[in-house]
């Protein structure tokens, strides 16, 4: 078979397509959106397959304390955003039949996604298909049961030849199940339905967090059904005891990828020890420029004055928004850094106030401006925490510190076009790659950051953005903090603020370098080449004589 023509089934659990479609929470379907965008764009022959989340991922808000909260809402969407296949498939959930009705949107520029929701009358389990990431590990469990038993099902019932099925991370593994169900059905041992299955399946892997790699008891699986038919034994060869999802995926998958060259490096010593798992590659992801990058930027790139000036309008933009959603208008003629990224621990989103002494006569005076957004997952003290903290310095320095609430695509975009500079200090090497910086750079936006997630493979320090801490490693949290901590100063009151302020023609310079060294390395049209060549096309069954 030419490249191509390979059949593509890409599944994932959420999907960042458009601020008015509700199936995403954070960089995994912003990544998955665009990996559909790219594919139409490109003529790659994929198809998506997801849940229809009936109330997303929440609202984030404030209480009248100053606290976060999630406010949950049902959506519900006109033909032009989602349209009715008519088509229905039925998976089990407790030795219980639950219904699926398949949604299709073709409706912002990707290739077909199709969506499964059990919010039908009669469901014994409506609710399965509620909220992104919510609920109880059963329900986890029951979510997973639809969007991988379901899929294969509904890809069936809608006709769908598919050649190749990729999982996007391990939420989709029970999709292998059904397809070894498929196989032993047609009459093929157990053994040889697996290396069939096997042939056909590859895997992204994610989070080198390890408590984000998701496992679950074997009873639990049992129990709901999601073995499909496996037995006990079966499960635990595949993904031991307790089950886990990544391991599963990587024994389930001809070949495997992670998200960034240090992460591939990270993902391979990080699952060394999985017997039979596939090789772990490493693609880089890229994002996709008709989202996400100006274009007017990209046509000004060449003329310093002409970028300078698209930039400013950018950063009114955001300014603009900053004031609609806040209340709070910040000037233009003043540096400003933003960072905007889910609000978990090993990010570090706090860190710049570590020294709190240091970093406040220039955000008292509004020298600098530091423009936050982000959600935490409503049950994770941590992450909620932290976004309290983040408002609780936009009150104490209104001049200096703005948060965002209700961080979306529409706040993304504007702050990695409207931003000066892109802040970015997970924990090395924590970070699976980060694409709101390739944003931010293909936007002339310089990076300061961590050499973590895709930032090694284009920092060239001083001359396209900035990094700090030198890739040090420590599993001592408290030490490799503060030799960051001393890092981002050293090099923001010692670089970033002094050549923003006193030497625009080397900004803008390092603008035009920045834009130059990203625009088509980081794109999606190279990943998808990449997909293509390394993952789709590698070792892919021969065609039918």
């Amino acid at each position: 078979m030419s490249s191509r023509s390979q059949r593509v089934a890409y599944f994932c659990m959420e999907y960042g397509l458009d601020l008015r479609l509700k199936t995403y929470a954070g960089g995994l379907g912003i990544l998955a959106g665009d990996h559909l965008k790219g594919a139409h764009d490109h003529g790659y022959p994929i198809v998506g397959l997801g849940l229809k989340w009936k109330q997303g991922y929440g609202n984030q808000s404030f209480n009248e304390n100053g606290k976060p909260q999630t406010d949950f809402r049902s959506y519900t969407y006109a033909d032009d955003v989602l349209e009715d296949t008519g088509v229905e498939v039925t998976v089990s959930v407790a030795d219980e039949d639950v219904h699926c009705k398949v949604w299709k949107t073709t409706a912002f520029g990707n290739v077909p996604l199709y969506l499964l929701d059990t919010d039908l009358p009669g469901n014994p389990a409506p609710l399965i298909t509620d909220r992104l990431y919510g609920g109880s590990h059963e329900d986890r469990v029951a979510q997973e049961i639809v969007l991988g038993i379901g899929g294969v099902r509904a890809l069936r019932a809608l006709g769908l030849d598919i050649d190749v099925y990729h999982f996007n991370e391990g939420h989709a593994l029970l999709a292998a199940f059904e397809l070894i169900r498929e196989k032993r059905a047609a009459g093929a041992s157990y053994d040889d339905a697996l290396a069939a299955t096997r042939d056909e399946i590859v895997f992204t892997t994610h989070t080198p967090v390890l408590a984000g790699n998701e496992q679950h008891p074997l009873d639990r699986l049992m129990d709901l059904g999601a073995n499909n038919g496996l037995t006990r034994a079966q499960l635990k060869a595949l993904g031991g005891e307790p089950f886990n999802m990544t391991v599963g995926g990587l024994r389930l998958a001809r070949k495997a990828n992670a998200v960034a060259q240090l992460h591939g490096v990270t993902a391979q010593l990080m699952w060394r020890h999985v017997e039979d798992g596939a090789e772990i590659a490493a693609i880089t992801n890229g994002v996709h420029h008709p989202t996400w990058v100006d274009s007017e930027i990209t046509a000004a790139a060449d003329d310093a004055d002409a970028l300078w000036a698209q930039h400013q309008q950018n950063k009114e933009a955001l300014l603009d928004l900053v004031e609609r959603r806040t209340g709070t208008r910040l000037r233009a003629d003043r540096l400003l850094i933003g960072f905007a990224r889910r609000a978990v621990t090993y990010k570090r989103p706090t860190l710049i106030f570590t020294e709190e002494e240091r970093i406040a006569p220039l955000l008292e005076s509004g020298k600098l401006q530091l423009v936050f957004s982000g959600k935490a997952h409503p049950q994770d003290a941590a992450g909620q925490a932290i976004v309290a903290e983040l408002a609780a310095f936009s009150e104490k320095y209104p001049k200096g510190v703005v948060f965002i609430p209700d961080y979306d695509m529409e706040v993304g975009a504007a702050m990695t076009r409207g931003a000066d500079v892109w802040l970015n200090n997970p924990r090395r090497p924590k970070e699976a790659s980060g694409t709101s910086g390739m944003k931010a750079a293909m936007n002339g936006v310089l990076n300061l950051s961590t050499l973590d997630g895709w930032w090694p493979e284009a920092c060239d320090h001083g001359a396209n953005g900035w990094q700090f801490g030198d890739g040090f490693e420590s599993p001592d949290e408290d030490l490799l903090d503060a030799h960051d901590l001393e890092g981002l100063y050293d090099v923001l009151f010692g670089e970033v603020v002094p050549t923003y302020y006193d030497d625009r023609a080397r900004w803008v310079a390092m603008m035009q370098q920045s834009i130059a060294d990203t625009h088509e390395p980081f794109s999606v049209e190279r990943m998808l080449q990449e997909y293509d060549e390394q993952l789709y096309t590698a070792s892919a069954p021969a065609p039918a004589a």
